[in-house]
């Protein structure tokens, strides 16, 4: 009888040292999100994997919204067309809408129990269809900001292995989704930056091809640098064309501006 006991206790640990190890893998690759490949349907693809694993439910999903209008969603692979069907059906209300709108977790709900007092009849409909017994929502934010929700969805029968406790449940599925918004948030950064620094790169780099042009021009033309970039500037004005273009025209030779290199500067 003691050692079926320790046996038990022995299985109850290494079930919550795997949730554990679960939660912290999700963690780190919720932070993953600094690179040019990084793709957001499939991000939100893995922490709904993870989410799934760690709650032992049917299947999860992200749902990204913008102007109270979804844009994106990002779906577990387990029942992956279940997912994406419950979080498209909430275009008229929902778990992932009522969660985005207040700010707040939306506690587990029992689909019957919802479906007969018309809470969300589309959605609570189609849920009963994928024989789903409850579900709960807890809303994506960044420092006060909402950006969507995630929602989870649990089956018509307990299965038999242990799951979370439903105020469990729902803080294992807030830390996911405040990861994952701080992942989207850092990514959105990086490009930004990202974006600024190709801008800035080009910006030197045409200034580059620009004085590089003047100086060919006054070399071809025997004047001064002032007059050689108002020969350039004249030359871009006059056919609607950017001056970096007809600087780039000059550096290599291009027949299309040789005119350039016969005329004389004449006013701005």
């Amino acid at each position: 009888m003691r050692g079926a006991v320790a046996g038990l206790g022995k299985g109850a640990d290494m079930h919550h040292s795997s949730r554990e190890g679960r939660l912290g893998a999700a963690l780190v690759e919720a932070a993953d999100t600094l690179s040019e490949a990084f793709d957001t349907v499939a991000y939100l693809r893995r922490l709904s994997d993870h989410c799934v694993a760690l709650l032992d439910a049917s299947a999860a999903g992200f749902m990204l919204i913008e102007g109270g209008e979804a844009v994106s969603f990002g779906v577990s692979s387990r029942q992956q067309e279940l997912a994406l069907d419950l979080l498209e059906v909430q275009h008229h209300g929902g778990p992932c809408l009522e969660s985005y709108g207040s700010g707040e977790p939306v506690p587990p709900v029992a689909i019957r129990a919802a479906h007969a007092s018309s809470r969300w009849p589309d959605f609570t409909e189609r849920a009963l269809r994928h024989d789903i017994g409850s579900t709960f929502a807890v809303p994506l934010r960044r420092k006060g900001t909402p950006l969507g929700a995630l929602n989870v969805f649990a089956p018509e029968q307990a299965r038999p292995s242990p799951a979370p406790e439903d105020g469990t449940a729902l803080l294992l599925a807030q830390i996911l989704a405040d990861a994952a918004a701080l992942g989207l948030a850092n990514h959105r950064v990086f490009t930004q930056y990202r974006t600024l620094t190709s801008q800035l790169q080009e910006a030197l780099s045409s200034r580059v091809r620009i004085e590089q042009a003047k100086g060919m021009l006054a070399e071809r033309r025997r004047t001064g640098m002032d007059e050689a970039f108002i020969a350039l500037r004249r030359f871009a004005r006059s056919h609607r064309l950017p001056i970096d273009e007809v600087a780039t025209a000059v550096i290599t030779d291009s027949q299309d501006i040789a005119e350039l290199g016969r005329e004389h500067p004449g006013p701005a």
